[in-house]
């Protein structure tokens, strides 16, 4: 890897403009427990941003954000102790509250939370260097799944409102909470990959604990005190620190009843291990991915690339869902990889703030060299960067295309989770399918190409080995509507709007013989709303 200060231009302090700026101690050391907004007066953990500021020497230092708190493993246990109150075998106030309640009070906190936007974006900026067109995309992208979310639950309680007829039973099927929720969300998209599991199950009654990543923890902030306002003592926790300190303890107590995980199989597989009894836990995971894209023979390679090169460097390349490694076809490969090249050489890099800025400094300690031993790896081994990049400065990286990738290296296997664009040859469709039957992962796949038969084969290969199969286009997660999830080691559950709806509840039934004193009985029930359960009320 090649270090040059020339590649992008980091800020003195005063180069900042100000609509880029944020004061962001006022929430320094600030948790959630108990309906309680906190400040924690312990050992706390700085929060650095990947933007560096650059002093009149030359010397760069990565700018100070503010500090999370590094809470201990008592204080873990009194958040899990607030959540069980609050569930208190389904009898607490938030699990039995009636679904109208319930979608009155998350309602609220979307309207408090836009309040909150700018603090949020700016934030966003600062702790991920996520641009300021993405930073807006992520918040704006998780209010409507709020919203979008709101009306499945409304359409679900359209239909659970009916009564069901059936062999001399009479009976009514709703979906209810199933205990206490630990949420974990990742570091690239800190706001929307937590609130697409923590929505979802608040929603559907369960208390939950959101355990913040590492980075990307103070956009949180913001929103705490609007949690605190709207929901019932215990129903959100927001929690920060050490995993092994905060959520070990969670997790052999036993009194977790959902683990909601973004993050990689290792940690989930740790998680899991950890719980007393596994046959009580349900998992909803999000987990890593090596979805490859192929560009056939008849692809148009203009086309091909626009998508590759978002795809694959959208965010630096940190999503589960980037193109990780690209197999063209020996016939066009070399003209592919000329314009790959060419286009990732011009995307333009600069910080967060900057308009039309695409590349990005990284957030993870020391994320350059490892993606440099990747890419040396490859090159040892045969493999060339092709265009101008394998070169840093330090928290930026150049994106390097890296040609021809085989087998024997590291990055034709690995996640990079990078601005590394590794392209590989193949000569024949069945190579594609031998890849993803071999691969441990399997989330999507991107085909680019015209001939239906070519097309039709591949879909029908792949279709059981990967979730999703986009033609001629890059992967991605949306539309929210549709199913997200992965086969292999790459998610367990499926996380859409209506989806996620169904992996944090339990369908369950309120029968009784058909008889007209059993139905008398059900219709007083009804009639006087005795039960939040049995009823016949809908919300429009």
């Amino acid at each position: 890897m090649e270090n040059d200060s020339a590649l992008v231009k980091f800020p003195a302090r005063s180069e900042v403009p100000a609509t880029a700026t944020i004061d962001a101690t006022r929430y320094d050391g600030l948790y959630l427990i108990d309906g309680e907004v906190r400040r924690w007066d312990g050992a706390r953990d700085e929060v650095r941003s990947p933007v560096c500021y650059r002093a009149e020497d030359g010397s760069l230092e990565r700018a100070l954000v503010g500090h999370t708190a590094k809470l201990d493993e008592a204080t873990a246990r009194l958040c899990l102790d607030a959540a069980v109150r609050a569930w208190n075998h389904g009898r607490g106030e938030w699990p039995s509250a009636r679904v109208a309640d319930r979608l009155a009070a998350i309602a609220k906190f979307t309207d408090k939370m836009r309040e909150q936007r700018e603090d949020v974006v700016r934030l966003l900026q600062w702790e991920i260097a996520k641009t300021r067109k993405d930073a807006e995309s992520e918040f704006d992208r998780t209010v409507q799944y709020i919203v979008d979310t709101i009306e499945a639950v409304k359409e679900l309680d359209r239909t659970s409102s009916r009564f069901h007829l059936a062999e001399g039973f009479i009976g009514q099927i709703r979906r209810s909470p199933l205990g206490v929720v630990l949420c974990m969300g990742p570091f690239n998209y800190p706001l929307n990959e937590t609130y697409t599991t923590l929505i979802p199950a608040l929603i559907m009654g369960n208390p939950v604990i959101s355990k913040l990543p590492r980075f990307g923890a103070m956009a949180h902030m913001p929103l705490l005190a609007a949690m605190a306002e709207c929901f019932p003592r215990g129903a959100v926790n927001v929690v920060q620190g050490d995993g092994a300190t905060v959520v070990g303890p969670m997790m052999t107590s036993g009194a977790v009843d959902v683990l909601a995980f973004i993050g990689t199989s290792r940690v989930a597989n740790i998680l899991t291990k950890q719980h007393p009894k596994p046959n009580r836990l349900r998992t909803v995971t999000g987990l890593e991915a090596k979805n490859p894209a192929v560009i056939l023979p008849d692809a148009d390679l203009d086309a091909a690339v626009r998508e590759c090169v978002s795809g694959a460097l959208s965010f630096n390349g940190q999503r589960c869902t980037a193109i990780k490694l690209i197999f063209a076809h020996r016939s066009v490969a070399d003209a592919f990889v000329a314009k790959l090249s060419a286009a990732v050489d011009a995307l333009k890099a600069g910080m967060p703030w900057e308009p039309g800025v695409a590349l990005t400094p990284l957030p993870e300690p020391n994320k350059a060299a490892t993606l440099s031993a990747l890419v040396a790896d490859a090159v040892a081994k045969g493999a060339r960067v092709v265009n101008h990049g394998d070169r840093a400065s330090e928290t930026f990286y150049r994106p390097a295309v890296v040609y021809p990738v085989i087998p024997s290296m590291r990055l034709y296997h690995e996640e990079q989770f990078g601005p590394v664009v590794p392209v590989a040859v193949y000569d024949d469709e069945h190579e594609i399918d031998a890849f993803m039957r071999e691969s441990n992962y399997g989330q999507q796949i991107a085909l680019f190409g015209r001939d239906r038969a070519r097309i039709a084969f591949l879909v029908d290969a792949l279709v059981n080995q990967v979730s999703r199969i986009n033609l001629n286009s890059q992967c991605r997660r949306g539309p929210d509507s549709f199913p997200f999830t992965g086969r292999k080691d790459s998610a367990e559950g499926t996380l859409s709007v209506t989806d996620a709806l169904r992996q944090f509840s339990i369908r369950s039934v309120v029968a009784c013989q058909a008889n007209a004193e059993n139905k008398e009985l059900v219709q007083d029930i009804v009639a006087s709303r005795s039960s939040a359960f049995l009823s016949t009320d809908f919300i429009l």
